[in-house]
Formats: structure tokens, C-alpha cells, sequence
């Protein structure tokens, strides 16, 4: 079972915690974390493109010579697509680009993610973020102690609305609860930073 230490928001060692292999100790499956990414990324696509098709641009009723005896090709219209202003072939619709994923597969790419994070060494265990006003250079000095300046992903044990607010002015930087954590953010961050008490809920929800 992977031994990790906990530290404190000031980047001293306060304890050790044992995490469990089923979730934080298995062999990384790669094929299936590229998949869930996929997945995220298609599901936010807002699918809103759209162009003009020959039928939906305006004018071009007419035609604009006659068939034969004038030397051009033939035409019917000057908003087919071969003319300037003409429609688009194939014009993108609006369309939903979102599709589901198997729950065994979403389940195994969150445990490959944290896995990979252990294996890295890039798994922090904070003992607490604790928050009792707006200060967003209290994170920011807590996250430079604990040595996780860069792309930065925190899992809190509790909606602290004063420390998900402090987390999210800081670049780079973004809390998540337990029930919102996903494959892309957590392989998208540098450092994952994991408040004790949130390892224990993630063991609680994925064993």
C-alpha cells in the first residue's frame, strides 16, 4: 500500500497516511485515462457552429446567364458554393458532441490517474486547508511551502466556499470535492494536493 506523508499548510510533516492499493495503488492503465480525456473534452463542447448551406444564403434565384451560347460554363445560381458569397458545402451544424462512457471505464481511468500521480510523485496529502475568511495569499503561500506552485488540483473534504473561492483566484490553480474529481483535471495538473480527510472519502466512494 502506497505510505505517504501528511503535510501542514506550512509545508511541515505532521503524520503519515497509508492509501489503498484498489484505488491509489494500481498499474496505471493508459489507453483507458486517453479515453476518459477524450470523453471530458467532447462532452464540453458546445456544438453552436453553424454556416450558411447554398438553401440558407440570401439572393441567387436567378440564373445568371443563360445555359448555352455565352461561352461560360452553365450555371444555375451565384450562391453555389464555387462562387464568392456562395454557400458552404457540407456547412457544421448545430449538433451534441457529447457521449457516455462505461462506468467501469470512468472508474478505472480516475483510480489509473491517481495511481500515475502516486507513481510520479506528485501527490500531496494536506492535513487541512483551513479558511475562515476570503484570503487568496494564504493558499498561495500554503501551496508554495507544500511545493506545488505550477498547475495545481486540490481535493477538499467539505464545500469550504472561502477556500474554494481563495483556490480559484490563483492561476493555474482549482479545488474540487470528492463527487467532482475527473481523469482530465487530475492528469491536466502538475501537482494534485489531497486534504486528508477527502483520501479517506475517495477510498469510502471508490472501493
Amino acid at each position: 500500500m502506497p505510505k505517504l506523508a501528511v503535510v501542514d499548510m506550512t509545508g511541515k510533516k505532521v503524520g503519515d497516511i497509508t492509501l489503498a492499493d484498489e484505488i491509489f495503488g494500481i498499474t496505471p492503465n493508459a489507453v483507458v485515462m486517453h479515453a476518459a480525456v477524450v470523453n471530458f473534452l467532447a462532452n464540453q463542447r458546445q456544438g453552436t457552429q453553424s454556416t450558411l448551406t447554398r438553401t440558407e444564403v440570401s439572393g441567387g434565384g436567378k440564373k445568371p446567364w443563360r445555359q448555352k451560347g455565352t461561352g461560360h460554363a452553365r450555371q444555375g445560381s451565384i450562391r453555389a458554393p464555387q462562387w464568392r458569397h456562395g454557400g458552404i458545402v457540407h456547412a457544421p451544424k448545430p449538433r451534441d458532441y457529447s457521449y457516455a462512457l462505461n462506468k467501469k471505464v470512468r472508474r478505472l481511468a480516475l483510480k489509473s490517474a491517481l495511481s500515475d500521480k502516486v507513481l510520479s510523485g506528485d501527490l500531496i496529502v494536506l492535513d487541512e486547508l483551513k479558511m475562515e475568511e476570503y484570503k487568496t495569499k494564504t493558499v498561495a503561500e500554503c501551496f508554495k511551502a507544500i511545493g506545488a506552485e505550477k498547475k495545481v488540483l486540490i481535493v477538499l473534504d467539505s464545500n469550504n466556499p472561502f477556500a474554494v473561492k481563495s483556490v480559484g483566484n490563483i492561476k493555474g490553480a482549482k479545488a474540487a470535492l470528492v463527487n467532482t474529481i475527473n481523469t482530465y483535471d487530475i492528469i491536466n495538473a502538475d501537482k494534485l494536493v489531497i486534504v486528508k480527510g477527502a483520501a479517506k472519502q475517495i477510498e469510502e466512494v471508490y472501493a
